[in-house]
C-alpha cells in the first residue's frame, strides 16, 4: 500500500510542478517575477499544503521582488490547480527559495579560482599505462593453451 501512496504523491507533485510552471511562463504577468526555475514541489500527504521550491536568477533585490510576486500569485495558482487537478483538497502553496543552485555556482567559482579546468577523467593515459595494458592483453592471450603445450613436452 505504501508504494501506491508514494507513487501517487510523486505523480501529484509532478502535476503540480507542471501546472505552476506553465502558469508562470504563460499566464502570470507580474513584472516583479523575473527568471524563475521550479526545482521541485513537495505536497503534504493530505494535500493540504505544498512547498514549491524555486530558484531565481539575479541579484538579491531581484530575488526578493520575485519571491514577493510569487507569494502574491498564490491564489491565482491555487485556482488554476483546482481547475486542472481533481483533488479532495487544493494545496495551499508555500514558495521556498532553493539555495542549491547558489551553492553549486559558488562551488564552481571556487573550483575555477583554484585552477581546476574541468572535472572528469584524465584526457589521455600516459604511454607507460598503454604499454602495461598491451602487456596484460598479451598475457591473457597466452593463457591455458600454452600451459597445455608445456605439459605435453
Amino acid at each position: 500500500m505504501r508504494n501506491v501512496a508514494t507513487y501517487r504523491m510523486r505523480r501529484v507533485n509532478e502535476a503540480l510542478k507542471e501546472i505552476i510552471s506553465t502558469a508562470l511562463a504563460h499566464d502570470i504577468k507580474d513584472p516583479r517575477i523575473g527568471f524563475v526555475t521550479l526545482t521541485g514541489v513537495e505536497a503534504s500527504p493530505d494535500f493540504a499544503h505544498a512547498k514549491v521550491f524555486v530558484s531565481v536568477y539575479g541579484k538579491k533585490v531581484e530575488k526578493d521582488a520575485t519571491m514577493e510576486g510569487l507569494r502574491s500569485s498564490e491564489a491565482f495558482l491555487q485556482r488554476r490547480i483546482n481547475d486542472e487537478l481533481h483533488l479532495k483538497r487544493t494545496p495551499k502553496l508555500e514558495f521556498v527559495y532553493d539555495v542549491s543552485i547558489d551553492y553549486g555556482m559558488k562551488i564552481q567559482a571556487m573550483l575555477k579560482a583554484s585552477g581546476a579546468e574541468e572535472l572528469g577523467p584524465e584526457s589521455a593515459p600516459e604511454e607507460t599505462d598503454a604499454e602495461e595494458a598491451e602487456a596484460a592483453a598479451e598475457d591473457v592471450d597466452s593463457g591455458p593453451d600454452e600451459l597445455e603445450r608445456e605439459d605435453d613436452e
